[in-house]
Formats: C-alpha cells, structure tokens, sequence
C-alpha cells in the first residue's frame, strides 16, 4: 500500500525540484525528505528518482504517480468533508493563513464569533505572505488562506483551488496630521515612504503607482507591517499607502486622502475544491462574512 504522506512529498518535489526547497516548505530536514522518499520507492517496487548532478529528478513512473496522487488527496478532501458533514456539531481543527492587515482587524472579531457560535471547533492561525500561504495549502499544510489582490496583479489563486470573495479594500494615501494635503503625488517627491518589500505585490504596485506619478520614492522603511508604516506616518516621519481595513484607531492623528483613480484591493478566501463543503470551512466564512460587514469601510 502506497503511503499518502509519502506521495504528497514526491508531489511537492515535482513542484519544486529539489530536496531542499521541499524541505524547506515543509519544515523538514532534507535528509529526511530523502529517507521518506526511499520509503515510497520500495512500496512502489519501482524507480521514481534518478540522480542528476547533485540532485534528483522524476522518472517517467513518478511522474505518473504525481498525477494520480493529485487525484487522490482531491478524493481525500471530499471524503473528510462528507464525514465531517454527517456529525451534528462543527469541531475540528482548521488551520487558517492570513496577512497583517486582515489579522490586526476582521480575523480577531470573526474568532470571537466563531468561538459563540461552534466552540468545539479550534482554529489555528499561520502569519504568511501570499505565495508562502498558496504554497502550504497546495501542500495540505493549511486548509483556508485569506488573500488579497492587488490592482492589476493576477489571481494569485491557484487551479485546484476555490475563491470566494470578502470584499474590495479602498487604498489610501496616509500622512502626518500636520502636513498639507497634496494636490498630487508630484507634490510628495521629497517625502520619505514607508512601503512593503518589492517582492510582495503590494510593493510592487506602489513603486509602480509612484512611478507613474513621476516620483521615484525615498524609502525610509521598507517592511511588511503596516502597522509599523502606519506608526512611522503617525509620528511624522513617512507617507504610505495604506488599506482603509486599518482606518480608525489605526490611523488616528493622520490625514488619509483616496489615491488618484479610488484604486482597491480585493480581499477573498481561497481553499481546496475538494474542501469548500466542509463544515469549518463553512462556518469560518460565514463568521468571517459577517466580521467583514461589522468591519469593512464599503459595506
């Protein structure tokens, strides 16, 4: 009998290529990624790696079992729900993926709905960004993400995967109280920014955003916490874009203007298909829905 576990990583070592990138992943040392793979070779009663330089790659029996194994965890998900579904209570364990903004405003309230709700169902919380979030859940290693998109960016959700949307998420230009408001980014080339990295999407769109503009930005603090951007606007020494999620007590004793063109970001959960009936993941939406209409500015 073929080990389910065992498939999943030769499954990841088809995506990523490497022993180390799955370990890594995974949170596994290589050497047992190695071990475990071995394993499946010997139940397979086949070659599935062939060494090639210092690494590895998929015979073609492997890559057929990749296939199948595709199918086979898809199986899986539906059998979990359907059994799920056929108790009388909600409970469990769902292992949810979010962002900083999401976690700092909705994600809190929908717990405490959840809790009043289903409290035989545990809820276990991963900060990640987007493509380390859609990474573990193609691995099983959580079974909701809540993402966002970014104007102009591609869906970032994968196929296998079902989106539901939250929400559209109005970005502000957010400044120190004290500070003139702008007729146009033109007049904000001198300032000093606080931005996300350029490899998240979010930070990409901005540097774009501003280059459009005219304006190659002064980056005082290049970080992915915009509570920590929100801080240094707050005390005078930057401007950032910032979510209106975080409108409030998050932006209090700042000016925050819409940016030119009332660009938004849409909020959405995603999960496997073969999850989207299960009973956690039903009511975690549901409670996060209504979290939403209690928090969100456009609802």
């Amino acid at each position: 009998m073929l080990n389910v576990h065992r498939l999943t990583l030769l499954r990841e070592l088809s995506r990523r290529g490497t022993l180390s990138e799955v370990a890594r992943v995974l949170n596994y040392s290589p050497s047992a990624v190695s071990h475990q793979l071995s394993q499946l070779e010997k139940e397979a009663g086949v070659p599935l790696l062939e060494p090639v330089g210092r690494g590895v790659k998929l015979t073609d029996a492997a890559r057929q079992l990749v296939t199948r194994t595709d199918e086979v965890l898809a199986v899986l998900d539906r059998a979990e729900a359907e059994l799920a579904a056929s108790t009388p209570t909600v409970s469990g364990v769902l292992r949810v993926t979010s962002f900083h903004s999401a976690l700092a405003s909705i994600l809190p309230t929908a717990l405490t709905l959840l809790s009043a709700r289903h409290p035989d169902l545990r809820v276990e919380v991963f900060h990640r960004e987007i493509g380390a979030a859609f990474d573990g859940l193609a691995a099983h290693l959580y079974d909701l993400v809540i993402g966002d998109q970014w104007p102009d960016e591609p869906d970032p959700v994968r196929p296998g995967m079902e989106r539901q949307e939250l929400f559209s998420d109005p970005l502000l230009l957010a400044m120190p109280a004290d500070w003139p408001e702008p007729a146009s980014l033109a007049d904000l080339a001198d300032a000093q920014w606080a931005v996300d990295p350029e490899y998240l999407p979010g930070g990409q769109w901005v540097r774009r955003m501003l280059g459009d503009a005219g304006v190659v930005p002064k980056v005082l603090c290049d970080t992915d916490d915009p509570l920590l951007q929100v801080h240094l606007v707050r005390t005078g020494h930057a401007v950032a874009v910032i979510p209106s999620l975080l409108m409030g007590p998050f932006l209090d004793q700042t000016r925050a203007q819409v940016l030119p063109g009332e660009p938004v970001r849409r909020l959405f959960t995603a999960v496997r298909d073969g999850q989207t009936g299960h009973p956690a993941v039903r009511a975690f939406r549901a409670a996060l829905a209504s979290a939403a209409r209690r928090e969100s500015p456009d609802l």
